[in-house]
């Protein structure tokens, strides 16, 4: 066994006790293996610089990374600078005063910051499968756009270079992008190349980084609640108080009233200078609204409507979705103006489903004020012996937006079909009479 062999097997056993871990926190039963992998294939590996193509893959079945994208971070075990790159760039140069022109890196930072190059930049500066501002989509969305790449060349000292030993790799890796914690870089099998399927090449290293989401880490908060309501029943279960925080919590967005809208929001300047969401004034205080509406029942199929609406005045939503867990998502028989995808990670049972926008159509949630609302009909098969209006199966067990899980009214707050309700109580002075007549007629027959 050669020396990156057993580098490799050494840290392998500790990332194995980092995972168990870090996934005790992040684990998504409906995303059991969803994770984002970064890793770098180092291509070419000289004396004093080595030349490495960096990827980062969205293993995440529907957590994406939107605009203002990630801002990947790293530092270096050594004296290391990075002499070129492409597809990305290091957002500061540092301290390179050590260095004479022509030959000036590009960044002689300690812990650089990169950050992805905007589409349209010039093709001398892109390489294959980057320049998306730093935006991954889902690999149900689109797993074309689910992956980043840039390429680096480092320089490095002869000792680094000449060493197998874990120390030389970059350490304390960040992804920039709010509820994800990254571990330490470990070295893998070198990757296989190939362009025909005849000849492969590999890397002459390869090592992965791999990044685990926490919904709690991203905010102490919930981001979204659900509401409810049904053709059988007039009353409409409106979201928890206080779901998302109250109005003057410390951890909740800036409260607007609607017919107050403040200016401010509408300046660029001001509206860079406002952390926090500025959020329709509710009683939920949530940036979205997920209602679901039971709104009809045929013989063999029955209707739902599905409205999700925008409370933020800060933000629009792009590549939103939506994740829903129902028993009888395994019947869906059409979605109107969704996309959808069942998501049926334990075999048979098939009780949760991925919906999002239509491209060019629905996949922007505008902001507040902006008709902020998207909207779909789902027509469900009735399942025998299953089906049922009773005690509110009608209604999801679970809701999620862009992978945080909403807040649900508690179950005895679900609207009731009719012979569900208490009681009522009869009136005497019409009851004692018809009783009187009823028996008065029983005796003249009899």
């Amino acid at each position: 066994m050669d020396a990156s062999s057993e580098a490799f097997h050494g840290v392998s056993s500790s990332f194995g006790f980092w995972v168990c871990c870090i996934r005790s926190d992040a684990y998504d039963t409906m995303d059991p293996h969803g994770n984002i992998t970064i890793k770098w294939d180092v291509m070419e590996w000289h004396d004093d610089r080595y030349t490495a193509v960096v990827t980062i893959y969205n293993y995440q079945l529907y957590r994406h990374i939107d605009s203002p994208g990630w801002r990947y971070e790293w530092a270096w075990p050594g004296k290391e600078v990075i002499w070129n790159m492409w597809g990305a760039e290091a957002t500061e140069q540092g301290n390179c005063s050590e260095y004479r022109a022509p030959n000036i890196p590009h960044s002689c930072e300690k812990r650089p910051v990169i950050v992805d190059l905007l589409p349209g930049v010039p093709y001398n500066q892109q390489v294959k499968n980057c320049c998306k501002g730093g935006v991954l989509s889902t690999l149900t969305q689109d797993p074309t756009s689910s992956a980043a790449t840039f390429q680096l060349d480092v320089g490095t000292s002869a000792a680094a270079a000449n060493s197998t030993d874990t120390s030389v790799l970059p350490q304390n890796h960040t992804l920039g992008v709010p509820g994800y914690t990254c571990g330490p870089a470990f070295f893998v099998p070198p990757t296989r190349f190939t362009s025909d399927g005849r000849r492969f090449t590999r890397a002459v290293k390869t090592w992965n980084v791999t990044c685990m989401y926490s919904q709690y880490l991203a905010s102490p908060a919930p981001k979204c609640c659900v509401s409810l309501s049904s053709f059988y029943n007039t009353s409409i279960v409106q979201c928890p108080i206080c779901s998302c925080g109250c109005r003057k919590s410390p951890s909740t967005g800036h409260c607007v009233k609607d017919e107050h809208f403040p200016s401010l929001i509408q300046m660029p300047n001001e509206r860079a200078a406002l952390t926090k969401p500025a959020v329709l004034c509710t009683n939920h205080m949530c940036p979205i609204r997920v209602h679901w509406h039971v709104k009809l029942s045929y013989t063999t199929h029955w209707r739902v409507k599905v409205t999700i609406t925008n409370f933020n005045y800060l933000q629009n939503y792009s590549e939103w979705n939506l994740v829903i867990q129902h028993p009888n998502l395994q019947s869906v028989n059409q979605v109107f103006s969704f996309n959808y995808s069942p998501l049926n990670q334990y075999g048979p049972n098939n009780d949760t489903g991925m919906f999002w926008g239509i491209k060019y159509y629905n996949d922007m949630l505008l902001q507040a004020g902006k008709l902020g609302n998207v909207q779909t009909e789902i027509l469900l098969k009735k399942d025998p012996g299953l089906f049922t209006f009773n005690e509110g199966w009608a209604f999801p067990r679970r809701i999620s937006f862009n992978g945080d899980e909403c807040v649900m009214p508690p179950p005895d707050d679900f609207p009731r079909l009719p012979n569900g309700s208490p009681p009522q109580r009869c009136n005497n002075k019409i009851m004692l009479p018809m009783i009187t007549i009823i028996f008065i007629l029983l005796m003249l027959f009899l």
